[in-house]
């Protein structure tokens, strides 16, 4: 396959875990006994350290990114077991974080058989 279906893989990945991340909190469930500016700083912000390396198709960026994505893989698989209510949304986060993970890999593998 083309280097360039893994980087759209990664940035398909990316910009649906942000906005799950950013609505999550905000209009699908929000928790009540929390603060919704602390959980978008807490969910949000390692996500914003990403953003201009992965469009600038820095590989530092990618390598980064499978690692992040991995903390919400695991915040997805303990919501998923543990809120009923949510299993969607962590579902989602689930798919969008490995979409995250494979497509970084992928993106870097490819890259390093390019040169």
């Amino acid at each position: 396959m083309a280097p360039i279906f893994f980087r759209y893989l990664t940035l398909s990945g990316y910009f649906g875990l942000f906005a799950l991340m950013m609505l999550w909190p905000t209009v699908l469930a929000a928790a009540p006994q929390l603060p919704v500016a602390l959980v978008l700083i807490v969910t949000v912000a390692p996500l914003l350290l990403l953003v201009r390396g992965l469009l600038a198709f820095n590989p530092k960026s990618y390598a980064w990114a499978g690692f992040i994505s991995l903390l919400y893989f695991a915040h997805g698989a303990v919501e998923i077991y543990a809120n009923a209510g949510a299993r969607w949304l962590a579902g989602s986060e689930i798919l969008f974080s490995l979409l995250l993970f494979f497509g970084s890999a992928l993106t870097l593998r490819s890259r390093g058989k390019a040169r």
